[in-house]
C-alpha cells in the first residue's frame, strides 16, 4: 500500500477481506448488549447498546463526557464494567480475550508512541506486541511507512516530525498488524487540510481491504464524508442512530437561507421590515440578522427560495447574494442534544 505525497493511497498487496460478505458471515464484528459502567455514583454508560457490522465504517459520536471513551474502553477489555455483555466477532470479549485483541487496532486521540525510538522503530515495536516473526514484521513494518507517507522519515525521531507526521505515525502504529477491527478516535485533530483528506482516504483504503473501522471525531464533515451508520449517545445512552440520511430525517431542522443584504446593517427602519414580512411567510420558522446577513429558518419546502426572494423584493430589500442550505448532521446533533459536536 502507498499513502503517495499528494495524499491518494493505491493498493498494491492486499489480503481477503475478512468477514465482508454478510451472507457468509453474518456475524456482528461487534455486538453490545445493555452496557452499565459506573464511576462511584456516576453512571457512565446507561444500558449502552450497538451493533457494528463486519466490513463499515461505524460512527460514534457524542459531546464530552457522552460516554464514547468509557464504552470503546469497554470494548477493548480494558475496563470492567457491572453489567451487559460485548462479542468481538461472536466471540465474548474479557480482559484475557488475546486471540480477539490481536485482530483489534487502536489509533488513540492523543499521539502515543516512543520519543527515543525512530519512526520505523516505533513501528516495528508496535507489530512486534501482535506479530512474533521478525520476517514477517519486517514485511508489514515496511508496508505501514510506505502507507502513511513516512519513507523519508523513517530514520527520524518523533520530536522532529510536524504533526501531521506525528498522526501518520500514530496510525501506523495502530493498523500496521492488518486488524480486522480497528478504533480511530479523532484521528484528523490539529492536521491540516491535505493531510486530514489523505488520512480519510486511507481509513476509507483500509475498509476496502476488509478491516470494519469504528471512527469517533469532532467534525461532522467527516462523519458524512466517511461513515456508513452512526450512533450518537449522551448521557451514556444512545439518543439516535441510522445513516446521516435517516438521521436527518429524524429531526425537522428544516432549511436555512442565508441572504446578504448589507444595506440593512445602517436601515434599522427597513431591516425591522424585513424581518416581520418574512416571518409571515407560511414555511418561514425564525428570522435573524448577524454580519450583514438574514438568516432564514424555514421547514421543508419547494418554494422557500422563491418565497423569500420575492418578499425582499417586494419590500425594495436589496440583496447582494442568496443561497440555501440543506440540513447538516451537525444540525441534527445540535438538535438532539442541545450543543454542537465540538462544545
Amino acid at each position: 500500500m502507498i499513502f503517495t505525497h499528494d495524499g491518494i493511497m493505491n493498493i498494491t498487496q492486499q489480503r481477503p477481506a475478512s468477514g465482508s460478505s454478510a451472507a457468509s458471515q453474518p456475524t456482528p464484528a461487534i455486538m453490545v448488549n445493555d452496557l452499565v459502567k459506573r464511576y462511584g455514583d456516576n453512571l457512565a454508560l446507561d444500558y449502552l447498546s450497538m451493533q457494528v457490522r463486519r466490513g463499515e465504517i461505524y460512527g460514534l459520536l457524542g459531546p464530552n463526557g457522552s460516554g464514547k471513551s468509557t464504552a470503546i474502553n469497554c470494548i477493548l477489555g480494558l475496563l470492567a464494567y457491572e453489567s451487559g455483555t460485548i462479542r468481538i466477532f461472536g466471540e465474548p470479549m474479557t480482559p484475557t480475550s488475546y486471540a480477539l485483541k490481536r485482530r483489534i487496532g487502536m489509533v488513540p486521540q492523543d499521539v502515543a508512541v516512543f520519543n527515543e525510538l525512530t519512526v520505523e522503530e516505533n513501528i516495528d515495536y508496535f507489530c512486534s506486541l501482535y506479530v512474533p516473526h521478525k520476517a514477517r514484521r519486517r514485511q508489514l513494518v515496511e508496508e505501514a511507512v510506505q502507507f502513511v507517507g513516512l519513507n523519508d522519515y523513517r530514520a527520524y525521531r518523533p520530536r522532529k516530525l510536524s504533526g501531521s507526521m506525528l498522526r501518520r505515525l500514530n496510525i501506523a502504529c495502530g493498523v500496521v498488524h492488518q486488524p480486522d477491527l480497528i478504533f480511530f478516535d479523532e484521528p484528523t485533530v490539529a492536521v491540516d487540510p491535505q493531510s486530514r483528506n489523505a488520512i480519510l482516504e486511507g481509513i476509507r483504503q483500509l475498509n476496502k481491504r476488509g478491516s470494519t473501522v469504528v471512527y469517533t471525531t469532532h467534525y461532522m464533515e467527516e462523519v458524512e464524508r466517511i461513515c456508513d451508520r452512526v450512533q450518537i449517545i449522551d448521557h451514556g445512552h444512545q439518543i439516535a442512530f441510522g445513516t446521516d440520511e435517516e438521521l436527518k430525517r429524524m429531526v425537522d431542522v428544516g432549511e436555512r437561507i442565508n441572504v446578504e443584504t448589507p444595506s440593512l446593517s445602517t436601515d434599522v427602519q427597513a431591516r425591522a421590515v424585513a424581518i416581520e414580512a418574512l416571518k409571515q411567510l407560511p414555511n418561514v420558522q425564525d428570522v435573524a440578522f448577524k454580519d450583514d446577513t438574514l438568516a432564514v429558518t424555514c421547514v421543508q419546502g419547494d418554494h422557500n427560495l422563491i418565497d423569500v426572494l420575492q418578499t425582499l423584493r417586494e419590500h425594495n430589500i436589496p440583496v447582494d447574494h442568496i443561497s440555501s442550505h440543506s440540513p447538516t448532521l451537525n444540525d441534527v446533533f445540535l438538535a438532539l442534544t442541545g450543543t454542537t459536536l465540538r462544545d
